[in-house]
């Protein structure tokens, strides 16, 4: 469970750390003459209260030095002011990149449960930074608030059930699919020598599709009915560099096919799997830019 939440929190990191900076924007006073360590403090013991999810929150200077004790939800420790946090990442990276940051999970000094921390430079009149306001949460409760499950409500339910049965019937789909290449290719039995070309070929077409619809179907599943949305490493949807690319081997496989075929029986009808063959690689080459579009738009959010 902890390994598919850190997972799950890097793909939603993004829509996290957004979540984060609503909340501190809409709550914490900032570019303001004269704001008050009572007043951030007031303002965050306030969002801790409309977030019950959050385990702690406290104020740090602009050296790093913690100003405030740790208001927790039922208690406050008060041993914690004047601990030094300038070596913290929610610390140095506020102050770096001068915006609201989110931490990499790790251990929970309250909890000693994995949590990240989200931290908001506040500025003065002048734009200095005075305080770092941080905020603690679980690593489970920040994966539930900005990445529901598809059951959260009635539609969500009614949208489960449905693409449970077309995840149903589709893996049906391909393993009709897949009996019917094994079966072609074993339609002679040990006899290997009646194996035709062209048998080899028709299965290989039919088990390529197979796997296709049969990621397709662990990917609806997986995204639809439990709820997990995997993205590559690139930002791009795997579902669909996988389908694709499932798709563009069976049709590269049925362009060579009608190579052999029509260079044996009908050399006139080459032309066919050249257009075929010009198909696969614009496909080919719409996979490529869309991954490319995906990466810079990943790049720009981030």
């Amino acid at each position: 469970m902890v390994a598919r939440d850190i997972q799950q929190f890097s793909e939603i990191r993004t829509k996290a750390r957004a979540y984060f900076c609503f909340l501190f924007s809409k709550n914490l006073p900032n570019r303001l003459p004269e704001i008050s360590t009572d007043a951030v403090t007031g303002r965050l013991r306030k969002i801790m209260g409309d977030q019950p999810e959050v385990d702690g929150v406290y104020l740090l200077d602009e050296k790093g030095v913690q100003i405030s004790p740790t208001y927790l939800p039922n208690s406050t420790r008060t041993d914690d002011s004047g601990q030094i946090r300038s070596s913290r990442a929610y610390y140095y990276r506020a102050m770096k990149e001068k915006r609201c940051t989110i931490t990499d999970p790790y251990p929970s000094l309250i909890t000693q449960e994995l949590c990240i921390t989200a931290s908001q430079p506040i500025f003065d009149e002048n734009g200095n930074v005075i305080y770092v306001a941080c905020m603690d949460m679980p690593l489970m409760s920040v994966v539930k608030l900005t990445h529901p499950t598809a059951g959260a409500s009635i539609i969500g339910r009614i949208n489960k059930a449905a693409y449970s049965m077309f995840s149903l019937a589709l893996a049906m789909v391909a393993l009709l699919l897949f009996v019917k290449g094994v079966e072609s290719f074993l339609y002679y039995g040990l006899d290997y020598q009646a194996l035709e070309i062209k048998t080899i070929f028709k299965a290989t077409i039919l088990l390529t599709l197979s796997l296709a619809i049969f990621d397709l179907v662990k990917t609806i599943f997986e995204e639809e009915v439990m709820g997990v949305h995997r993205q590559s490493h690139s930002g791009a949807n795997r579902t669909m560099i996988k389908f694709m690319g499932s798709i563009i081997i069976a049709l590269s496989i049925e362009a060579l096919m009608l190579v052999f075929k029509f260079a044996l029986i009908d050399p006139e009808k080459l032309i066919n799997a050249v257009y075929l063959i010009a198909g696969v690689a614009l496909l080919t080459i719409t996979l490529a830019i869309y991954i490319k579009l995906t990466n810079n738009i990943q790049g720009d959010e981030d």
